[in-house]
Parts: C-alpha cells; sequence; structure tokens
C-alpha cells in the first residue's frame, strides 16, 4: 500500500495585504505551478497586476522561491498551520526601467581624471 503525502496548506499575501489562492496543494507541486495558478486568479482591479509567470516571484522565510523546485525541497516547514508566501510582482518592462536608471545613475557617479 502507497504512503500519501499530506496536503499543504498555502495562501499567498499580495502587495496590499490581502490574501489569495488559499487552498491545499500537493507537496509534489513546483513553484512554478503555483504562480502560474496566481496569475491565472489573479484580482481583478489591482493596480498592480502581472500579466506573466516571469512577472511573479513567491517569497518565503526571506527567501525568494526558485520555480524549478517544490515548497519542500525550497525547505518550507510543514507544520500543519497554513503557510504564507508573499507575492513580489515586477512586470519585466519595469525590471528593464530600474537596469536602465542603475546604468544612467553608475554614469554619473562616476568621475574621470585627464593628465596633461
Amino acid at each position: 500500500m502507497a504512503v500519501r503525502e499530506e496536503l499543504i496548506d498555502l495562501k499567498f499575501r499580495i502587495y496590499d495585504g490581502k490574501d489569495i489562492c488559499h487552498d491545499t496543494y500537493e507537496p509534489s507541486t513546483t513553484i512554478l505551478t503555483l504562480t502560474e495558478r496566481l496569475v491565472a486568479e489573479w484580482p481583478e482591479g489591482k493596480e498592480v497586476t502581472p500579466k506573466l509567470v516571469n512577472d511573479v516571484k513567491l517569497i518565503h522565510g526571506g527567501q525568494f522561491l526558485d520555480n524549478r523546485k517544490t515548497p519542500s525541497e525550497s525547505r518550507v516547514v510543514f507544520d500543519g498551520n497554513v503557510i504564507t508566501m508573499h507575492v513580489v510582482v515586477q512586470p519585466n518592462g519595469l525590471k528593464n526601467t530600474c537596469l536602465e536608471e542603475q546604468e544612467r545613475e553608475r554614469k554619473m557617479n562616476s568621475c574621470s581624471c585627464t593628465i596633461i
């Protein structure tokens, strides 16, 4: 007889403090599958809305979770209580803008000397 793993109880907290997608999940569910569900079930009317799975990152215990791993592989401790993961949304366009701003700032803060 096969031993069935216990389901894990997860909820996801978005930037405004609201919890979404509260449900039980199989322990073998990957972080990528969880983020796909979050994007599909994202509440309408929010100021920031992910368009792609890559726009979403999950955080638990102060660490970003790897999309290729399961929660247990990411060292999420299951103690029978509901586990809250935090959701960070950063659209790809915003990422590029931030990188451009950082590059501009770096150039402005650099100095050069000319010896004659």
